[in-house]
């Protein structure tokens, strides 16, 4: 059985914080920008070759070469990646409208 989590602020405040100030990992925001655009480039990259790997399979099928569970589950992939991809551009533009509205 789960046990229900309770909130004490009593508690939360003994929460010891770590200290940063041992970290030598110094990241620039230009470092970070960088790290950021690879990132989404690998992942566009990723669903552009899950898309391939549906086309492939497809193919496969046609010719008799594969099941039509791989096909469809090739296809399913493909799919949610691409549904995510699209979900992720939409947060990030209502991040960037967001933004844009702000008073400054």
């Amino acid at each position: 059985m789960i046990n229900p989590m309770s909130f004490n602020p009593i508690q939360t405040q003994s929460v010891k914080l770590t200290d940063t100030s041992s970290i030598t990992d110094k990241t620039t925001p230009s470092d970070m920008r960088k790290s950021f655009s690879d990132f989404l480039k690998n992942a566009i990259d990723g669903v552009s070759s899950q898309e391939q790997n549906a086309q492939a399979m497809n193919d496969q099928y046609i010719l008799g070469n594969v099941d039509v569970s791989q096909v469809m589950i090739a296809s399913q992939q493909a799919e949610l990646g691409l549904q995510l991809t699209s979900q992720i551009r939409n947060k990030v533009i209502e991040a960037y409208q967001e933004i844009m509205r702000m008073q400054i």
